[in-house]
């Protein structure tokens, strides 16, 4: 006895007997558009499709189990046990196992539980629902009531649950003691980190597959969402809402909450910091209450200037007190509603990001090409991989053969290539193919890492078309809409611009760290726009591309830079074009008029923020720049100076690009980093200052 279940639209449902090698198999059948469903049988392979003479189709899906042991519908090599997540390739059908054989828990009364539990609750074991010893029923096993075998089930609609007739010739019959899915995974504050099988809503509505848009059109695809689990219609809660839920199967009825046990005593959480965040930022409890920008946060229990979902009785695991930065929807960072009735929200990325650097196990001299020692781990904790030319995970352009000189034993931390940022290592992660390694500088032996300027000359790079009129001053905070053809808008997962970058190849961009969690973010979802002006991309506009990001690739330490690899090559035009790199730990003179740009926050000083802004201001040196912030500008930094009004990068320009003119080509001299006030008169901006990095980008770049 076989059947299969649709998940799709169906023609209609009937049952019949079909001949398989001369035996007849009753078949009840949920005839589905396309559905399919392969037969095992004593060696040999049929299908629904051929049995029914239902046409091929590119596109397929079924649902479908077991029944007895002699025949089984046989899930495609692709398909894992349990997922039927829709899969879209090129064959003629994808078979998948109906949920309810592989769920654990039950739905209301459970009268719909397939499941293989045949214990009850005080440990007897079930009778056979054919067999009529010990104990005579009145049930019969059909295609259709789910009686296999000896498995616990529900066919009367008993309140308590599944049941079973017990092999105890004294007990005749006992609940199963099977949990209900809304108490098997209990959840805590609003349920982000719920992860349970609960898939109909509180009204009892089915809810539909995240990977569906049928009947409801949405955002949360899987693909784009790795780390919300958005598996197969459970409910979750991608959003931040105050409980899980899901959209719903019923056409009149988006999306409705679930019913699912809450816990009512809080978690103690050991992970709160106060003077920095880590990841999102969502453990964060400290005090800072503006914005990057110095703008007054709004408070939280306040409906005005900004009405808003976030009631702090609401989110009460969420730390909304006061008007403190928080992160209660998992943005990319504390952020708040803003005081200005102009401006709603804001992130605070003044708030420093915790160091994730493990603990330095040793130390190096100069720049480490003599160290000598036996550490084998990346800042980050990762294990090295051995410096053999040929590894499971890399093929080793440096290797024992090509630097014999250099010790690479073993999988120890060396610098064979002399990089002038310490000693490094392949790794033993796939996603990252070297790192630098747990070590630190010798004390007392600070080396300068920047140089004098000299004459430079470029040729392919940092090229592009001036459509503006020459004016001393063009801003940002206070700016005109420029042209910066390697100016990138980095997008999130719902496709929102959220900071910027430069791009240094066609397939290479730079931005700045803080502008992701961490240096192992899913970046499914994310992407790179480039050849827009616009910050709300025009529909047609021909030169304009989006490319998704597929690896990130933290700088050095104090680097603040990060490194994304595009999917594929950007292709260059008008709009579009790579920006130069400085020679390295090249000094950009003082009085050189250099131009950041961004489609970032004006604060209403801009003639229009829905398009990239560009402002020009001067390089100042690192000692007038240290005089105002008292020391505090390193090496690796650069200033600019700042007009009359401010002029300056706010939020949502971070990572974008400090260019300064050689001859008749643009170089990347700096990048856009968050400063507690953008834009604020007489503050000189700060940058990282790239040519203290270039050998990391190009070593980054080669070994992709």
């Amino acid at each position: 006895m076989v059947y299969s279940h649709c998940n799709q639209p169906k023609l209609q449902s009937f049952m019949f007997t079909v001949p398989i090698l001369n035996t007849l198999y009753d078949v009840f059948v949920d005839l589905c558009f396309y559905s399919v469903c392969i037969l095992s049988v004593a060696g040999s392979t049929f299908s629904l499709r051929q049995i029914l003479g239902i046409p091929y189709s590119n596109f397929t899906r079924a649902f479908n189990y077991e029944t007895r042991p002699s025949i089984t519908c046989k899930q495609l090599p692709w398909v894992e046990d349990g997922s039927n997540a829709e899969v879209k390739r090129n064959v003629n059908c994808d078979l998948y196992e109906k949920k309810v054989y592989v769920r654990k828990c039950i739905v209301g009364k459970g009268e719909d539980y397939r499941g293989k539990v045949f214990m009850t609750k005080s440990g007897h074991t079930c009778q056979q629902w054919w067999s009529k010893f010990p104990h005579d029923h009145r049930w019969t096993p059909t295609a259709t009531n789910g009686l296999e075998l000896n498995y616990c089930r529900n066919p009367d609609g008993d309140r308590i649950g599944p049941w079973c007739y017990t092999t105890d010739p004294e007990r005749r019959y006992e609940t199963c003691n099977i949990p209900h899915c809304k108490d098997e995974v209990c959840i805590t504050c609003n349920g982000e980190d719920y992860r349970g099988q609960v898939d109909h809503t509180v009204s009892g509505r089915e809810c539909q597959r995240w990977d569906q848009q049928y009947p409801h059109q949405h955002i949360y695809q899987p693909e784009k969402y790795p780390d919300k689990s958005l598996d197969d219609d459970y409910c979750r809660n991608p959003d931040a809402s105050p409980v899980p839920w899901c959209y719903t199967t019923d056409a009149d009825m988006e999306r409705e909450r679930c019913e699912i046990t809450v816990v009512t005593k809080r978690r103690l959480r050991s992970s709160y910091t106060t003077n920095c965040f880590r990841g999102r930022g969502e453990d964060y409890r400290g005090k800072v209450n503006e914005t990057t920008g110095g703008i007054a946060c709004q408070r939280w229990d306040a409906q005005y200037p900004h009405e808003h979902p976030f009631y702090p009785n609401t989110y009460e695991c969420k730390g909304l007190e006061e008007n403190y930065c928080r992160n209660p929807d998992g943005s990319e960072a504390p952020w708040c509603f803003t005081s200005v009735p102009e401006m709603r929200t804001a992130l605070c990325l003044q708030i420093k990001r915790c160091a994730d650097d493990i603990e330095a196990e040793d130390c190096y001299h100069e720049n480490g090409k003599n160290y000598r020692g036996v550490v084998r781990k990346t800042r980050k904790g990762i294990t090295c991989q051995k410096w053999s030319r040929f590894t499971v995970l890399w093929f080793s352009r440096i290797n024992p053969g090509t630097h014999p000189d250099a010790n690479l034993t073993e999988n120890y931390c060396r610098n064979p290539d002399g990089d002038q940022h310490g000693p490094w290592c392949y790794t033993t992660d796939p996603k990252t193919e070297f790192d630098y390694c747990a070590i630190k500088q010798c004390a007392g032996e600070k080396v300068s890492i920047i140089e004098p300027s000299e004459i430079v000359e470029f040729n392919e790079c940092g090229k592009r078309e001036d459509r503006l009129a020459k004016s001393p001053i063009l801003r940002i905070v206070g700016g005109l809409p420029g042209n910066s053809p390697w100016t990138v808008s980095l997008r999130d997962r719902k496709g929102n611009h959220f900071c910027g970058g430069s791009l240094v190849s066609s397939k290479w961009v730079i931005s700045t760290k803080q502008c992701f969690s961490s240096c192992y973010v899913d970046l499914p979802g994310y992407s790179a726009m480039m050849g827009t002006l616009f910050r709300n991309p025009i529909v047609g506009e021909p030169d304009r591309q989006t490319i998704p990001l597929t690896k990130i690739v933290c700088g050095p330490s104090e680097s603040q830079l990060v490194m994304l690899q595009l999917e594929y090559h950007a292709q260059f035009n008008e709009r579009v074009s790579q920006i130069c790199l400085p020679p390295e730990r090249y000094i950009v003179p003082e009085g050189t008029l250099c131009e950041i740009a961004g489609w970032g926050e004006t604060q209403g000083t801009s003639t229009d923020d829905s398009v990239l802004n560009v402002a020009q201001i001067p390089v100042i040196s690192n000692k007038d720049c240290n005089n105002y912030f008292r020391g505090r500008v390193r090496e690796n930094e650069m200033c600019t100076n700042s007009f009359q009004g401010g002029v300056g990068a706010c939020e949502r320009d971070y990572g974008g690009p400090l260019a300064c003119q050689n001859s008749d080509c643009w170089v990347l001299e700096g990048v856009i980093i968050p400063m507690r006030r953008c834009g604020h008169p007489g503050q000189p901006n700060i940058f990282i200052r790239v040519s203290v990095y270039v050998d990391w980008i190009k070593k980054v770049m080669e070994m992709a």
